[in-house]
């Protein structure tokens, strides 16, 4: 992500930060079988259920932008993982009609943003099931702790549907947190003359009675929080990289023109980024432009990243870099967000550096001289120790992860960090990463280095480091 509405862009002791135990035992000592209401993450707490796992996402959905009513049917695909009488979804705002456990009804139950099921048989640990959701509303737009706004966000000719952290819970009932990742269908019918743009691959669009319907498919894992719609009028461009793969490229017509240089350089920075970080895990890629003014930021939306008015090349990379770093390796708790932006960061530092620019050792160091004349916040708090949610997109999060990966790089050098990095990507793979997991890889991978003091001072340490 890259919150472009607050950040200028750019560039003791170590402490194992796996996973949280409640994250896996949430409800595990509840009686009577019940999901737990969330799975304890360190900031969000509420976000995510218990006791199923997820594995595919159907959702048929209508939207209306001149009364900005969304109705929608969500057919979740999941495993129990304990014994059930009642789990639990996240959904935000929005009315239920009905909910079906299979074909037989269930009732149900809403407080805040659970929204609590009760099969009439129970489920044993192993079953898969499916539920089915009705619902209607007008979706909420969501302010973040930082302030900024997620959701469902109202644009001047549709909406726009963005998740990270919990805004994915406003238009679809699922379990959203990223420790979840599922495959999806989404089907959205629109006003003929508008185009809804998804992730994953367009398999028909068809029109009928004034009505257009778009069928999109995702089959690889994702994360609820980087799933996203667009519905408006949009130009759309249709391509394929060098080794054939699928672009898709949607851009609001007053930004068309002036994103067409950067993104004409989509397949170039596909093909760095594989070299760089390993195959591309997904099949198609592509962005969503919209207007400076929809979403204030740009953000990872998987397959295909949401920009607000034209990229530069710059965080057209950070973007797919992200690809690998958060929606393909995902962080496994919030607090774990600095992998994932500070990865993204440091490939904008290797691309600088591979086109002829500043090495990623001239920008550390100048970062390290006089970071904070620009970024003000770069030395108030250690980036895998954010100090609340609101500070989830701050500027050590982003510019200081990035310092650590390249302590890293310093540390092993030049062709056993870019074996690192690539195995990496390949050892989590369509699945969730800690803090504890990356510094394990790492240490396991380099034996006889000593990383204690990179985790102690830049990782996990107070204030600006003594020394580079």
């Amino acid at each position: 992500m890259s919150r472009s509405a607050r950040l200028v862009r750019s560039v003791a002791v170590l402490v194992a930060l796996a996973l949280p135990a409640a994250l896996t035992a949430c409800g595990s000592d509840r009686p009577g079988g019940v999901g737990g209401a969330g799975v304890g993450d360190p900031y969000f707490p509420q976000a995510g259920n218990g006791g199923y796992d997820v594995r595919h996402y159907v959702l048929d959905l209508a939207y209306d932008p001149v009364t900005s009513r969304l109705s929608g049917t969500a057919r979740v695909t999941a495993r129990a993982t304990r014994p059930l009488t009642a789990f639990n979804l996240d959904l935000r705002g929005m009315e239920v009609e009905e909910v079906r456990v299979g074909s037989a009804a269930a009732p149900f139950h809403r407080e805040g943003q659970e929204l609590t099921v009760r099969p009439q048989d129970r489920l044993d640990q192993g079953d898969t099931f499916e539920v089915t959701v009705r619902y209607a509303g007008r979706p909420e737009t969501v302010t973040d702790p930082d302030g900024s706004q997620e959701g469902w966000l109202r644009t001047a000719d549709g909406a726009l549907a963005l998740g990270q952290p919990t805004g994915s819970m406003a238009w679809f009932p699922g379990n959203h947190h990223p420790s979840d990742k599922a495959s999806y269908d989404i089907t959205v019918t629109v006003p003929k003359g508008l185009t809804a743009v998804s992730n994953g691959e367009l398999r028909s669009e068809r029109t009928t009675g004034g009505r257009t319907t778009f069928a999109w498919h995702t089959a690889e894992p994702m994360a609820s929080h980087v799933a996203t719609l667009g519905i408006g009028r949009y130009d759309v461009t249709r391509s394929t990289t060098g080794n054939g793969l699928p672009v898709y490229v949607a851009a609001d017509p007053t930004q068309a023109a002036a994103s067409r240089r950067v993104l004409d350089r989509l397949p170039e920075v596909m093909a760095w980024a594989a070299a760089t970080f390993g195959p591309y895990p997904f099949s198609s890629t592509g962005a969503v432009v919209e207007r400076p003014d929809d979403s204030g930021y740009a953000l990872e939306t998987q397959n295909r990243p949401v920009f607000p008015g034209a990229p530069d090349t710059g965080l057209l990379v950070h973007e797919i870099a992200h690809q690998w770093f958060g929606n393909s390796v995902t962080p496994r708790t919030w607090r774990d967000l600095w992998l994932s932006e500070g990865f993204a960061t440091y490939a904008e530092w290797l691309w600088t550096e591979d086109e002829g620019g500043a090495t990623a050792e001239q920008t550390f160091k100048a970062l390290y001289s006089h970071g904070e004349d620009r970024y003000k916040d770069l030395w108030s708090f250690p980036p895998a120790q954010q100090p609340s949610a609101a500070h989830l997109s701050g500027d050590p999060v982003y510019q200081r992860g990035a310092m650590v990966i390249h302590q890293i790089r310093r540390a092993v050098g030049d062709d056993a960090f870019h074996d690192l990095v690539r195995g990496w990507t390949a050892a989590h793979r369509h699945g969730n990463a800690g803090t504890g997991d990356f510094t394990a890889y790492v240490e396991e991978q380099a034996p006889g280095k000593d990383f204690d003091a990179i985790w102690a001072d830049w990782l996990y340490g107070e204030g600006r480091p003594d020394r580079l």
